[in-house]
């Protein structure tokens, strides 16, 4: 009997345990998850329909009663990352079940994914190219582990997804490997030799990372000399900084959060900025914000007032901004206002966030589990509905590759700081636009030749503008003028099935059944990824009837 008091006394006194909790606790928990999303927040079934919600949660609903604890937590994971918003989330770490990660930081350049930083116990392998993970090609585990990222476009998961590979929980609960160990084998090329090497697991995730990279006197070591680093990762323990680059005649400033710095507000760092720009001869002005993951919006003002009222740096070849895969959030809405507002050129890569999103997420705790998830509830709208798109796409693309990385040089700072602004088109869209409008079509014709095999303009999605302002014309019944756009595009892409697609249906609904034949049978044979063939042969069948 004194054994018994003894247990229970012991048993009262233990947290609550990811054993502790049932099958119908956890099913419960799933359900009320369910429930509250549908009452509070259906406004999030944007990307995903509540029918295929509903679905996803009935076959997990179904599945739990077979599943280790942590492979519960992996599937509340991905039922909550099917709205695919960054802001709608919930961290593996704040669940019952414990979750282990290789002590290693990972990062995907143009050449391949590779080891940029680590505990010292790990050196040989740091500045390595990582090929597998327990046998599994590398490319092979992104894909198993991706929906359990509640990724908002491919750039998110570039810099917020790609390390969940790192972690044994996810890889078995994805099937990855059969069983859970935390002793993992990773192969690796450096210097043109490949091996393999075992690494441990640490429930400890508290990583000195900042802004994905490694802190200077750590444990860890980086792929890179930490004390000659580029501009944009100096600093970094400050939010904000600029210099003064006399040979350019530029003035750099790296923005990496929206929030006041603990030893100057934003809006004194910026009024510092402005009566720079005035009292010297700058003649470009360089905002990097590749890092930025937001902060409060409110503090934007300042960065957008600054930079209209000053007539002589708000030029089209005068003010640059460098984006990337850690813009985010309330920097993303401070890249559409300077979208809206300025001649800004982008250079870098892709934004991490929607142009619209929904951001500003609610804490909703799991009645069981206690396992807290983040709903967003605040929809954030700075550019028209028909211009919303998954990022915003530079203007000018740059990225870096890891000999790039490793040598401490910034490819992209450099392509802001020798740009030549003059000819450049800053709206293709617009100028190819007016041209129409005009009715100048033999320009019109040249210039978007010129334009899409232009190796500047490489970034820019003519294509999908081209189609989109062929279908906003045939909708409107302006379908001779949707045939010409849809033509010119079908020409300057002659490979693309969908371009083709696109004009067979302008022709059907002209009633040049002749011509829409040819076209549909032209998509037939170009479509060698059976995407657009079924449709144009449904379609060819339809109108030979």
């Amino acid at each position: 009997m004194r054994f018994l008091l003894f247990m229970l006394v012991c048993l009262c006194g233990l947290p609550l345990t990811s054993q502790e909790i049932t099958t119908i606790q956890w099913q419960n928990d799933l359900t009320f998850l369910q429930k509250t999303v549908h009452e509070e927040y259906p406004f999030l079934f944007k990307k995903v329909t509540s029918s295929d919600f509903d679905a996803a949660v009935t076959k997990f609903y179904e599945a739990i009663p077979n599943m280790a604890q942590h492979e519960i937590v992996v599937g509340f994971a991905k039922i909550i990352a099917l709205f695919q918003y960054g802001h709608t989330r919930m961290r593996l770490s704040d669940s019952p079940a414990t979750f282990h990660k290789l002590p290693l930081q990972l990062y995907q350049f143009t050449d391949g994914i590779y080891i940029t930083g680590g505990h010292k116990e790990y050196e040989g392998v740091i500045g390595a190219e990582l090929l597998e993970i327990e046998g599994q090609p590398i490319g092979e585990v992104l894909k198993a582990v991706y929906p359990v990222v509640p990724v908002e476009n491919e750039q998110f998961f570039k810099a917020h997804g790609i390390n969940m590979a790192l972690l044994p929980e996810v890889l078995q609960a994805q099937g990855v490997v059969e069983s859970v160990k935390k002793e993992l084998e990773i192969t690796v090329e450096k210097e043109g030799k490949r091996f393999s090497r075992s690494v441990i697991a640490t429930s400890n995730m508290d990583f000195p990372l900042q802004y994905g990279e490694v802190k200077p006197d750590s444990e860890w070591e980086s792929a890179r000399d930490l004390y000659n680093s580029p501009r944009y990762l100096k600093n970094l323990d400050k939010h904000y900084y600029y210099e003064f680059l006399p040979d350019a005649k530029a003035l750099y400033i790296r923005y990496s959060q929206v929030f006041d710095d603990p030893s100057e507000t934003v809006a004194a760092f910026y009024a510092r900025v402005f009566e720079f720009l005035e009292n010297n001869e700058v003649e470009r002005m360089i905002l990097d914000v590749r890092l930025n993951g937001g902060g409060n919006n409110y503090k934007n003002k300042q960065v957008i007032t600054g930079i209209i009222e000053n007539r002589e740096i708000n030029q089209t070849g005068k003010l640059y901004v460098i984006i990337g895969r850690r813009t985010f959030s309330a920097c993303q809405n401070l890249v559409n206002e300077l979208t809206n507002y300025t001649n800004a050129i982008f250079i870098g890569e892709p934004t991490a966030e929607n142009i619209n999103f929904y951001g500003d997420n609610k804490k909703v705790v799991l009645p069981n589990s206690k396992m807290p998830v983040y709903l967003s509830f605040a929809w954030w709208q700075d550019l028209p509905q028909w211009e919303n798109g998954p990022h915003t796409q530079p203007d000018i693309l740059v990225a870096s590759n890891f000999e790039d990385y490793q040598a401490n040089k910034d490819p992209v700072l450099e392509k802001a700081l020798t740009f030549n602004g003059e000819g450049y088109i800053q709206d293709p869209s617009g100028y190819l636009s007016g041209l129409f409008m005009e009715k100048k079509f033999e320009l019109l014709e040249s210039e978007a030749k010129r334009l899409v095999g232009d190796p500047l303009y490489a970034a820019f999605p003519f294509e999908e503008e081209f189609t989109r302002a062929g279908f906003r014309l045939l909708d409107s019944d302006q379908t001779q003028e949707a045939i010409y756009v849809f033509q010119l595009n079908a020409n300057l892409f002659p490979e693309s099935a969908y371009g083709w697609y696109a004009l067979g249906e302008a022709y059907e609904k002209a009633g040049n059944m002749e011509e829409a034949i040819k076209t549909y049978a032209k998509v037939v044979a170009l479509d060698t990824k059976d995407i657009y063939k079924q449709y144009a042969r449904e379609k060819l069948e339809t109108i030979k009837k």
